[in-house]
């Protein structure tokens, strides 16, 4: 049997009331550093994100990306015999984490106050779209709305037309605030023995991530303008057609790499002193112009020659790869980035982590089906067989 070496998190019990993306994606990483994380689910529906696609294998993708290594609890929260069920769960369990619809975890009897009366060590977490108090608090939240409301979409898409992002940014920020406030949390309960309340917004989590053209724009001054997969305020900095129709990314950081840019790669040395190009801001002002110079020199080449050209100039540059590509990236292949993990429909790949540790090995283990674990965790609590018999009876599991 392989030893396992200790993991930071091994020992740390989670409950989490969790749906759609930021909780899970949140305690998936707690579980990836060992813990054990309790998801409570709906009897029979479970996570409704369980039913986002049926694209991976037949499951959903986002569930399978925030769902390994976790537990599955089917209960009823508004059963007579869930409350008892889940005040022992949680005088059990290190941290509660949840991202209910606002105001539902405290009608429930599970506010911080409420809570910490019982269990002055248990760290609470709460997720929302706008956090607790203020204007907003009440209102429904999803992904798309949170880009829309922190300004990232004013600033994202063509000059023509606003773009949100192609994943889910505002739950993926405010599920990462939410992992590292609970490992702060757990190691100031070391000093104090008390557990925290942790309050996240998603709105925060995205305006914090906006702080750049927040800046940018200060004092009223124009926000940086939409310029598609181009940088907003850098130029040559994006994507650019070559000869063979497809696409290479590359980024320019100075003077220094310009000049040598104009020499190395376009083979046209002069073009870096020209008084239209001879600083960022001038380039900025000219890009449609110098463009179509950039354009034509690279439609002469293949992706290849480009990119080498490229990398022998010591430009920053990356292929515009799709999803294929990413799968089989040579670097992550290379490094061993990929494994599996079991699930209801067999083995699927997953990748690591990406923080390496040379003192251990991430966890990895299966994603639940619904309720795949629920006699095991009751049990484990203690509830009687006459108890599971009435909940099974009510369909309360």
């Amino acid at each position: 049997m392989k030893n396992v070496k200790p993991r930071p998190l091994d020992g740390v019990t989670v409950v989490s009331l969790e749906h759609a993306i930021a909780a899970p994606f949140c305690t998936r990483q707690l579980a990836d550093m060992g813990a054990r994380v309790i998801k409570v689910e709906r009897p029979g529906v479970g996570d409704f994100a369980r039913k986002y696609d049926e694209r991976t294998h037949g499951m959903a993708s986002h569930f399978v990306w925030t769902n390994r290594s976790k537990e599955s609890l089917t209960l009823d929260l508004k059963h007579e015999q869930a409350g008892p069920i889940l005040e022992e769960l949680l005088g059990q369990a290190d941290v509660l984490v949840q991202n209910l619809a606002p105001g539902a975890a405290a009608r429930m009897g599970l506010s911080f106050e409420a809570l910490h009366k019982k269990f002055p060590r248990l760290i609470v977490c709460d997720i929302s779209g706008y956090g607790e108090g203020g204007p907003y608090e009440t209102k429904k939240a999803y992904d798309l709305l949170i880009q829309s409301e922190s300004g990232f979409i004013s600033v994202t898409g063509s000059q023509d037309s606003p773009a949100k992002a192609g994943c889910s940014i505002a739950d993926i920020a405010a599920g990462s605030y939410a992992y590292s406030s609970i490992l702060n949390a757990l190691l100031l309960r070391h000093q104090t023995g008390l557990g925290s309340h942790l309050d996240v917004s998603m709105l925060e989590s995205m305006v914090e991530w906006m702080s750049f053209p927040l800046y940018y724009a200060i004092d009223g001054q124009a926000p940086p303008p939409r310029a598609g997969a181009a940088h907003a305020t850098i130029y040559p900095y994006g994507p650019f057609p070559v000869g063979d129709g497809s696409n290479v990314m590359l980024g320019l950081q100075n003077e220094r790499e310009w000049q040598v840019f104009c020499d190395k790669v376009l083979g046209q040395p002069d073009l870096a002193t020209n008084p239209q190009y001879d600083s960022n801001p001038k380039r900025v002002a000219n890009r449609e112009h110098l463009r179509g110079l950039i354009v034509g020199a690279f439609s002469k080449m293949s992706i290849d020659e480009v990119v080498q050209a490229l990398e022998d100039a010591q430009i920053a540059n990356a292929r515009v790869n799709e999803m294929k590509d990413v799968w089989s990236h040579p670097q992550l292949q290379a490094r061993g980035r990929w494994t599996q993990v079991e699930s209801p429909v067999g083995a699927l790949p997953a990748l690591l982590p990406p923080a390496t540790s040379n003192q251990f090995e991430a966890r990895m283990d299966a994603i639940p089906a619904i309720g795949q674990h629920t006699l095991a965790i009751l049990k484990q609590l203690g509830v009687t067989d006459e108890v599971i018999a009435t909940l099974q009876a009510d369909k309360a599991i």
